[in-house]
């Protein structure tokens, strides 16, 4: 699964696609359009983003393996 944390919409740019799944096989691919500032993290670890300014592509696709969660 995938979330656009913060969409900033603008008079430039649209948040059409904010959140979804990805199924096994299928790559999310992002190119950032933002000058400054832009930053890419996943499980909520701000302290592990990357930047991810203007003409930064990243490409996000299902694990291997599923992790299991115990409460």
């Amino acid at each position: 699964m995938w979330v656009v944390r913060e969409p900033y919409v603008s008079k430039h740019s649209t948040a059409r696609q904010t959140a979804g799944v990805l199924g096994s096989g299928h790559v999310l691919r992002l190119e950032s359009l933002m000058p400054s500032g832009g930053v890419v993290f996943s499980d909520g670890m701000e302290a592990d983003s990357l930047q991810f300014n203007s003409g930064v592509t990243v490409e996000v696709r299902p694990a291997a393996q599923r992790a299991q969660l115990v409460a």
